[in-house]
């Protein structure tokens, strides 16, 4: 179930120089992660109370990277410095940090923050857990996430269907828990996902008309 938007959540959760786009992004990136997360959780039979935690914790997983803006999504030429991307590579820790000094998180909600980019296979960061050691929560995130990001718009790339985002993250299934994974599958072919495709075509639509402003913007200056 999409969430509707709750302006005063966001304010709470945004940085003093956070730009209004960084925060339209971050509410639409994490409504759909917190929507596929809790689709995902009722599949695999986990409790009410476990999927609003891990909804929750979908919602604001990102939100870290509200410090790390100016070095995300092709914004500077090229690709990124390593310094750039050790710093970018933060932002779970940064996350779980803004959380708890905000307060009234759950643990489990900040333990799925903090740990959403650990890969099955310990690949992962920032912490290299492996497998089971990786918090259930996080793992259902990290499934979650990646398949979200693959199918939005970004700058740098246009947004993959369903069935090529799928077939990538196949090529990286040692990222993640399998029974995670084919719970994902049957979710993505549900009746259940319409309203949540419909939502991630609006966000692509804005995100490419924004692109087209900078880049118009951009050859006006050049």
């Amino acid at each position: 179930m999409l969430r509707v938007r709750d302006n005063h959540f966001w304010d709470m959760l945004k940085m003093e120089n956070t730009l209004p786009e960084d925060l339209e992004d971050a509410w639409d990136h994490g409504m759909l992660v917190s929507s596929l997360a809790g689709m995902i959780a009722r599949q695999l039979g986990q409790s009410e109370e476990f999927c609003r935690e891990i909804e929750l914790a979908g919602m604001v997983h990102d939100v870290g990277k509200l410090q790390v803006g100016e070095y995300l999504y092709g914004r500077q030429e090229g690709t990124l410095a390593i310094e750039e991307m050790q710093y970018v590579r933060l932002h779970p820790v940064l996350g779980f940090e803004r959380l708890k000094q905000i307060g009234g998180f759950s643990d489990k909600v900040l333990e799925a923050v903090y740990y959403h980019h650990e890969n099955y296979d310990g690949s992962g960061y920032p912490s290299n857990l492996r497998g089971e050691r990786i918090p259930f929560a996080a793992r259902i995130l990290r499934v979650c996430d990646v398949y979200v990001a693959l199918t939005s718009e970004r700058p740098y790339r246009a947004a993959f269907d369903l069935e090529t985002a799928v077939e990538l993250m196949i090529d990286e299934v040692k990222n993640f828990d399998m029974q995670i994974f084919l719970a994902l599958l049957a979710v993505v072919h549900s009746e259940e996902m319409r309203e949540m495709q419909e939502f991630t075509k609006r966000s692509n639509q804005k995100i490419k008309a924004r692109n087209i402003k900078e880049t118009i913007k951009m050859e006006a200056i050049l």
